[in-house]
């Protein structure tokens, strides 16, 4: 699990419920039907009007992304690149063509590293293979965004909705204003919880979730950039040690530690 935005999302709402009671607010005051069902309805309500069911399928998928770090680590992906390339290169590219039907490696890697090894079996030009590759990173990317973008239009429209919320509770309240003063005072208690719910799902759930997906994406893409550089140098037969240089700097984007370390039989 990623723990910062675990921390990050009990530290947003832990602190502002903290700051509540602290006023002497009560949670009952927090907790109102009519604001929940206009504020998530409204918002999943515009969801659907602006994207597919197939897309809004993938929320909680997307949650569960968010809420985690990424399977694979750059090191992993170049030291796994840098192995086979050492195997290239003394036994032959046709080696690799068990790899690649290895059901774990396919599982445990990156499909395009996958469908890169199984373009190097066809011995492939390599401005050819680098215009395939490099095809699939771009669709990838625009999926990829697509599915960010529904993170940031929930984060525009859960304040709207909010508003809408409050203005509705509001007129309610003025069509009753000849009734006992204690209850206008409630209804408009209960008119702002709608602002404030639309407020703070926006900017502690939406609007960060949509953030750390776009994070994700770029250490992804920055990860895909790397096995294509290392697809591309095994298919020209470079030196193991070589590749190994050229994709160290991948590393720095994701923290990890440049060592280059010993490898064996890059001749």
């Amino acid at each position: 699990m990623g723990i910062a935005t675990i921390l990050g999302l009990l530290l947003g709402f832990g602190s502002l419920l903290v700051g509540f009671f602290l006023e002497k607010g009560e949670p009952a005051m927090l907790v109102q039907i009519s604001p929940i069902i206009i504020i998530f309805g409204g918002t999943f309500g515009a969801l659907f009007v602006s994207f597919g069911i197939k897309d809004i399928a993938k929320v909680p998928k997307l949650l569960g992304q968010a809420l985690s770090n990424p399977k694979t680590s750059l090191r992993e992906t170049m030291e796994t690149i840098v192995d086979l390339s050492v195997k290239a290169k003394r036994e032959g590219i046709l080696v690799l063509e068990a790899v690649v039907r290895d059901e774990a490696f396919a599982k445990k890697n990156d499909p395009l590293l996958v469908k890169g090894l199984n373009l190097l079996l066809n011995r492939l030009d390599t401005a050819v293979l680098r215009e395939i590759l490099e095809n699939d990173l771009h669709v990838h990317e625009q999926i990829k965004k697509r599915e960010i973008s529904m993170f940031e239009a929930m984060g525009g429209y859960s304040p709207t909705m909010g508003v809408i919320g409050t203005v509705m509770g509001l007129i309610v309240v003025l069509a009753n204003m000849g009734e006992d003063s204690s209850e206008l005072v409630h209804g408009i208690s209960a008119a702002f919880i709608a602002t404030l719910y639309g407020v703070l799902f926006a900017n502690i759930l939406y609007l960060p979730v949509a953030n750390k997906l776009t994070l994700l994406l770029k250490q992804e893409m920055l990860g895909k950039e790397l096995i294509i550089d290392g697809v591309l140098a095994i298919n020209e037969f470079e030196n193991p040690m070589a590749i190994k240089e050229r994709l160290l700097p991948y590393l720095k984007y994701a923290g990890e530690k440049e060592t280059a370390g010993k490898e064996g039989g890059g001749t």
